[in-house]
């Protein structure tokens, strides 16, 4: 059976489970830091002209031009599909 989880708790997991956090602790991709910005190496492109941004929770490759929500960048990282991807976010659901 298909698991179907509710608008409310993605939109959670898409808000609320901190950007940085996932890129650093849970995918452990290369970070560098400027000052107090964090920028990662693309999953994508490779290249470091990248940020994110705590108000929208985005991750940003200025390369490619695209956006990443935590669960768009588990998944292109992972190579997994939508399902895996929240299962490795709920993971990261303070207790």
């Amino acid at each position: 059976m298909p698991q179907i989880y509710s608008a409310e708790f993605l939109r959670y997991l898409r808000n609320d489970i901190s950007i940085d956090r996932v890129i650093t602790d849970e995918l452990n991709l290369e970070v560098k830091y400027f000052g107090k910005r964090l920028r990662f190496r693309c999953p994508i492109c490779c290249n470091f002209h990248t940020a994110t941004n705590p108000v929208t929770n985005l991750a940003r490759c200025f390369d490619c031009d695209k956006n990443l929500n935590p669960i768009d960048l588990v998944i292109t990282v992972g190579n997994c599909s939508f399902v895996e991807a929240v299962d490795i976010l709920k993971n990261m659901i303070p207790k």
